[in-house]
């Protein structure tokens, strides 16, 4: 596990504002709008011996782009926990260690939001996400913080860091593992329409207790990968992990018609391996694709006696699972699609769910160790082209913003915050998607760190 404390994992302690940053290059003029980025950023030193990077504060960084110029704003999500600790002046919960009693009264346990994962916009609200409560609505212009969002009603989560937005509906579809409580097998889920209205939410048991991090969805179905990273309220009562590795448990992912009920989920089964994310699913005629970023053991949990994962098999590539509806068979089929260590997979946004040409990720190429390049893969000719980063340096996830709302699939830009370790500081890449071995369209340079987070997205100006 990295350490929280050390390197680019390390938070900082302060929040900013900037309204023009150098920029190196050219901006594009047609590039407007916003790139929100979201990770943990502890508000305090953690203290407990139980903590996890997971478990930081959220952080939002905001890259403002138009009339020529970037505006830079930073602030961390005020949630419940941030508020209570803010208030004493020191560290008080720790998400990943045993519940105490206040929080175990709580069924929603505000007090372990941390809103550290995603942000996203939908139906006119801005989101701040992580996968154990509802949605944070912040300011998209302030990035203050407006409080839990439970879409009109009295919805408690849990809400996935990972919704998908159906491009031609601009529906909202998403789940939460753990529905029946702490470290249950259920899984609820539901859709949220363009508007912004919460529809049914249903519900039903998992084959056991998993770390549910993303799922898959195409036009016709949805796809719920339980993988054997468990989760254990026992265990971490014994003083255990709270979250390990049993891989005898097996791969299993349910797929699910679209609007059908729960009960009519299937079931299939496979070795067990470990997914974060999916980079798209799609149909071709009875069968379902997924791209997704596969380790053989899942990283940064151990083994129920504490044992780390293995480095050699900790490592994510990109895999293709092939479902065959119609072939009578519970199993599924897995292939490698490219040979390069690598994980947050993106695509062009408007082409989720359906089949696609172009996909994107962040990598590990030749020598050091992190993700030190960007990858971008032509899935009609199996070509992959990259953007590496000078030695030491590492990107985050990159982030597709088309050319244009019509657009060619592929056609646009990809946003990328990369750490700069020998000058410890952050800088904001622009790329021309189409040729991201070549140099950066801009270069926008931060005097600060970004520390390394997990996702964000771009929201075109009005």
């Amino acid at each position: 596990m990295p350490s929280v404390m050390q390197g680019n994992h390390a938070p900082i302690w302060t929040e900013s504002d900037a309204y023009a940053l150098p920029v190196v290059g050219e901006l594009p003029r047609n590039l407007c709008g916003t790139l929100y980025r979201n990770g943990p950023n502890p508000q305090f030193i953690p203290i407990s011996p139980h903590h996890h990077w997971f478990g930081g504060d959220g952080m939002i960084h905001a890259f403002t782009i138009g009339d020529g110029r970037v505006r830079y704003r930073n602030r961390w999500v005020r949630t419940p926990k941030w508020l209570r600790e803010n208030a004493a002046g020191r560290p008080l919960i720790d998400v990943f260690g045993p519940p105490d009693a206040e929080r175990r009264a709580d069924p929603e346990d505000k007090l372990s939001c941390v809103a550290n994962t995603n942000i996203l916009a939908h139906a006119g609200r801005l989101l701040a996400l992580e996968e154990g409560h509802p949605p944070v609505e912040l300011d998209a212009g302030t990035l203050a913080t407006i409080g839990l969002y439970r879409f009109g009603g009295d919805f408690a989560g849990p809400f996935t860091a990972h919704p998908k937005i159906d491009p031609r509906t601009g529906e909202m579809l998403f789940f939460g593992y753990f529905a029946a409580g702490a470290f249950t097998p259920d899984i609820a889920f539901g859709t949220v329409d363009a508007a912004g209205r919460l529809g049914p939410i249903q519900r039903f048991a998992a084959p056991y207790a998993s770390m549910v991090h993303d799922f898959c969805v195409t036009e016709g179905h949805v796809l719920f990968p339980v993988l054997p990273l468990t989760g254990s309220l026992e265990r971490a009562m014994r003083g255990g992990p709270p979250f390990a590795w049993e891989p005898e448990l097996g791969a299993h992912v349910g797929i699910l018609p679209r609007g059908a009920p729960a009960g009519a989920i299937r079931w299939f089964r496979g070795s067990s391996r470990y997914v974060f994310h999916v980079m798209n699913a799609w149909e071709e005629g009875a069968r379902i694709h997924a791209d997704v970023a596969q380790y053989e053991q899942a990283p940064l949990f151990p083994w129920p006696d504490g044992r780390p994962p293995d480095p050699a098999r900790a490592e994510a590539r990109l895999c293709r699972w092939t479902f065959d509806l119609g072939g009578g068979t519970d199993s599924f089929t897995s292939e490698y699609i490219d040979d390069l260590a690598g994980e947050f997979p993106r695509l062009d946004e408007r082409r989720a769910g359906l089949p696609y040409r172009h996909g994107y990720y962040a990598c590990h190429h030749g020598a050091g160790s992190g993700l030190n390049a960007i990858a971008h893969i032509d899935h009609a000719t199996g070509r992959r082209t990259l953007h590496a980063l000078p030695e030491g340096d590492a990107t985050s996830e990159p982030v597709f913003v088309p050319r244009a709302p019509d657009a060619a699939e592929g056609d646009g830009f990809l946003l990328a915050v990369v750490w700069r370790n020998g000058e410890r500081r952050s800088d904001l890449l622009v790329l021309d998607a189409a040729a991201v071995d070549r140099a950066p369209l801009a270069t926008v340079q931060l005097s600060h760190r970004v520390p390394f987070g997990f996702h964000g997205n771009f929201v075109a100006a009005a």
